[in-house]
Formats: C-alpha cells, sequence, structure tokens
C-alpha cells in the first residue's frame, strides 16, 4: 500500500517535469490524491482518479495517472480530465477551470467496463483481443511503435497520444513490423 504522502509527491514530482501544476484548491487536490490512492491500493497500480478501472492491467494501461490523455488535454483546455494536472495560468486563476470532454475512446471504456469483455474493436476496424488464457500474456493486438523524433519504443496497442520522453506527438510515432520466423 501506498501513502497519501508518496502519492502526493509522486504527482508534484511528474508535474514539475512536465510544467504543470496541481489543482490549486487544496481541498479538491486532496480528494483527487485520495482516490488516486484508492485506485493504486486497490489495482495495484496508479490508476487515475478520475477513471473506473477493469482490473486488466492491460486493459487500463491507457488511464493510469498520468494517463496518455493528460497532455493533450493540458494543451487544449488547460487541465487534464480530473484537473489534477494544470496549466500555469488556471494555477494562477487567470482562466477558469473547465469540465472537459472525454478523450478516451469509447471502444476502450466499452471493452474495459463489460462484466464479460467483448472483442474490441479499434481504430483500424481490427479486433483486439482482450483476455487471454490463465498464465498467458496478451499479446495479440498489441504492436511495436516508435517515436521518430527520439526513437522512444513502446509495446501496445495505439501509440501513446504524446512521446513521454520528447512530447512528439502521436502523428510521429511509427509501428515497427516484426519479423517472425517459423520453427520447421
Amino acid at each position: 500500500m501506498v501513502t497519501m504522502e508518496e502519492v502526493q509527491r509522486r504527482a508534484e514530482a511528474d508535474a514539475r517535469t512536465y510544467g504543470y501544476y496541481l489543482h490549486p484548491d487544496h481541498e479538491f487536490l486532496q480528494d483527487l490524491i485520495e482516490g488516486l490512492k484508492k485506485n493504486w491500493d486497490k489495482y495495484g497500480y496508479p490508476l487515475c482518479p478520475c477513471r473506473v478501472g477493469s482490473g486488466k492491467f492491460e486493459l487500463d494501461r491507457d488511464i493510469f495517472c498520468p494517463c496518455d490523455y493528460r497532455d493533450p488535454d493540458v494543451q487544449e483546455y488547460g487541465c487534464c480530465f480530473c484537473a489534477l494536472y494544470v496549466r500555469e495560468d488556471l494555477f494562477k486563476g487567470e482562466t477558469p477551470i473547465l469540465p472537459i470532454p472525454e478523450r478516451r475512446p469509447a471502444w476502450k471504456q466499452e471493452r474495459a467496463y463489460a462484466p464479460t469483455p467483448p472483442a474490441a474493436v479499434g481504430p483500424t476496424g481490427e479486433e483486439a483481443p482482450v483476455s487471454a488464457p490463465a498464465g498467458q500474456p496478451v499479446e495479440a493486438g498489441r504492436k511495436l511503435w516508435y517515436c521518430r523524433q527520439c526513437g522512444y519504443v513502446v509495446f501496445r496497442e495505439d501509440p501513446p497520444y504524446v512521446c513521454p520522453i520528447c512530447k512528439a506527438k502521436r502523428e510521429m510515432f511509427a509501428q515497427i513490423q516484426i519479423a517472425t520466423q517459423e520453427k520447421g
């Protein structure tokens, strides 16, 4: 179990690293930190305080706090979906913090929240598996992506919205094709 202090220090360090601030209202911020801690204790990973997790690591990866949607949300709206991370102008009260639309694709939400997850159809129209037999990793549907700007490599269904290393946009990611040889 993590402590509230550890969760807050991690969020503060991440905010500093990326030039963001944590929500300026102390009481609201503590509610977010408490929600993040509860999710971390429940799922074993830092799930965003504004999200409901599926409890399946692979299905929840895009909503680990800070989620894949934070940087584009902060850039466009000034804060992330739950408003844990905010831009300086919102932190200083120069711009109001307003609700923002959900950026997480509906197909990911449906797949994660279904009692018995159905096969998901991604943006490319391909079917992505949602579970694997016991003891087997979920790999089909996952791809190897690299950032053409800095070389960062990630193995997942879709490329991140923003490169965590150089902040390049999703369009800068390219899929790496892996050739396999059949045993014979």
